[in-house]
């Protein structure tokens, strides 16, 4: 630009202070890595956000990689240090580089803006923050519950919001700080659902909140096309391409159970056919069917207050979730409802997950004289009958939750899933597969949700698949040995007798057999 006179330069501020868009395109610079110090040329969606910032307190983005968010980021805060006095902005990421980083480019836009335009200076340079001869700052700050909880924030910029654990406590802690007039960008690539960044984006779409959302995928920048996406993604996971470049928060976690499997379920859910009981949390899809064979699978809450007693009605013929129950009450009406709703659905097997207070509960269902009660072994785990529990020394009532247990349970879960043999029903198990993710190589609910109807679920698929089919085999072995046998006695007598085979002879003789030999048959 030519040189300019002191009226022109006062124009120029002027404007420059009253929009950034204006500011960052005519007078900052920034570092490219590949062409050094540029103009900052901004897109079109990135201007919009610009105003975004400049007419709204609260914005949330989920936003792709390579669209240089975090660079116009930068560029508001620059725009706002060195045009308004006494702004505290504060920034905060999951590591303090990421946070430090922020800093680094608005420090470099701010020194390089022209002399005349330099209407502050940076005063005191620290490497994690700066402040300008107007009295503005900013400081990086990694995250942490009590970051900056004694300041007051004009700006807080939170960097990769999705990846920060326990933003949920960190937020209720440092939102006084800007409750009262300060403004907050919240911005990340998407992280799975149900932490704090997925619910505050939801929240915002459904006007739920004060945050204004923005989403941007990778096809908003008006460079990057088909043919770029590909080549920037052939070497990637569907999950890692979900998360950096779709934002997509369901395909985007660590969920245990596949993102499209997820995708199916949640397009299957339905509403119960009845809610029923006192809290009405009883809910049913399908009545009892004669021809079905039930498995009712049991969680019991541990009291704290914190988890719910749960469980599943499985229809294992079909592999169907038929009812589901989910709610917090006393364990002796949990007894009583667990029994009544067991006979409901033809004395079907009730597994207990017996650990702390769910073996009290088994123990009672087994002192009610519960006719199908489910026991295992305390030595291996093995399913028991309840017929050959009595007076069994290693028989113990329900099922054990075990380090040795718990993987083969929920692997079982997602086999069957995987392999759409089983169908869900309940949109309250569906939001907590949606939770339960891989947590240091752990599979559990994400931190303050439950998985009490996953777990349920998954003992109700482990029984199915082992106990009850390898069941259902022996009794077929056993049938066909007995049938064999009633075949040789027929011909045995036929050969004494000097007469043909009689079939007639052969099926009562095989009758018989049956009922002398009933005592074998299992099931």
């Amino acid at each position: 630009m030519d040189e300019l006179t002191v009226e022109e330069i006062k124009k120029e501020i002027i404007k420059a202070g009253k929009n950034p868009s204006y500011f960052l395109k005519n007078y900052a610079k920034i570092s490219h890595p590949d062409r050094g110090m540029i103009t900052f040329k901004t897109y079109d969606f990135q201007d919009d956000l610009l105003g975004k910032f400049r007419d709204h307190r609260f914005n949330v983005i989920v936003k792709a990689r390579q669209l240089g968010i975090s660079t116009i980021v930068a560029g508001y805060i620059s725009w706002l240090l060195l045009f308004y006095r006494e702004k505290n902005v504060l920034v905060m990421a999951t590591k303090y580089n990421t946070a430090s980083n922020m800093v680094k480019k608005v420090k470099y836009i701010i020194n390089n803006v022209p002399d005349w335009l330099k209407i502050a200076t940076v005063k005191t340079d620290n490497k994690h923050s700066f402040e300008l001869t107007n009295g503005s700052q900013i400081k990086a700050v990694a995250t942490s519950e009590d970051a900056g909880r004694s300041e007051a924030v004009s700006l807080l910029v939170i960097d990769e919001a999705a990846h920060i654990d326990n933003m949920e406590t960190i937020w209720t802690a440092i939102y006084p700080t800007i409750s009262t007039g300060g403004r907050c960008v919240a911005l990340s690539s998407p992280n799975g659902i149900g932490n704090w960044f997925h619910k505050t984006f939801e929240d915002a779409q459904n006007n739920q909140n004060l945050f204004v959302p923005t989403n941007l995928p990778w096809s908003v920048h008006p460079e990057h096309d088909q043919e770029w996406f590909d080549n920037e993604t052939k070497n990637m996971a569907k999950r890692e391409i979900a998360q950096e470049y779709l934002c997509s928060f369901n395909a985007s976690g660590e969920t245990v159970i596949d993102p499209d499997d997820l995708q199916r379920i949640r397009e299957a859910v339905s509403e119960p056919k009845h809610k029923s009981w006192i809290d009405r949390n009883y809910h049913v899809w399908k009545p009892f069917n004669h021809q079905g064979r039930y498995i009712l699978s049991a969680d019991v809450a541990r009291g704290d207050g914190l988890d719910y007693s749960v469980f599943h009605v499985i229809n294992a013929s079909t592999m169907e979730q038929v009812a589901e129950y989910q709610g917090k009450v006393e364990p002796d009406q949990f007894v009583n409802l667990l029994s009544d709703v067991g006979k409901e659905y033809g004395n079907a097997l009730l597994i207990v997950e017996n650990n702390n207070i769910g073996f009290t509960v088994a123990q009672k269902l087994a002192n009610m004289g519960y006719r199908n009660l489910y026991y295992s072994s305390k030595t291996n785990h093995d399913y028991i009958e309840s017929s050959m529990a009595y007076g069994n020394s290693s028989a113990v009532a329900g099922f054990t939750t075990s380090m040795k247990t718990r993987p083969l349970i929920i692997a079982k879960l997602d086999e069957l899933i995987r392999n759409k043999v089983i169908t869900i029903n309940s949109a309250r198990t569906l939001r907590e597969l949606e939770k339960f993710i891989w947590s240091n190589g752990r599979p559990e609910a994400q931190k303050g949700y439950n998985d009490d109807l996953v777990l349920s679920l998954a003992i109700a698929c482990w029984v199915r698949d082992t106990a009850l089919i390898n069941n259902v085999k022996d009794v077929e072995y056993t049938k066909a040995l007995l049938g064999s046998i009633g075949k040789t006695g027929t011909k045995f007598n036929s050969s004494i007798n000097g007469m043909v085979e009689n079939r007639e002879l052969q099926t009562n003789t095989t009758k018989k057999l049956y009922q002398d030999y009933l005592w074998l048959i299992k099931g």
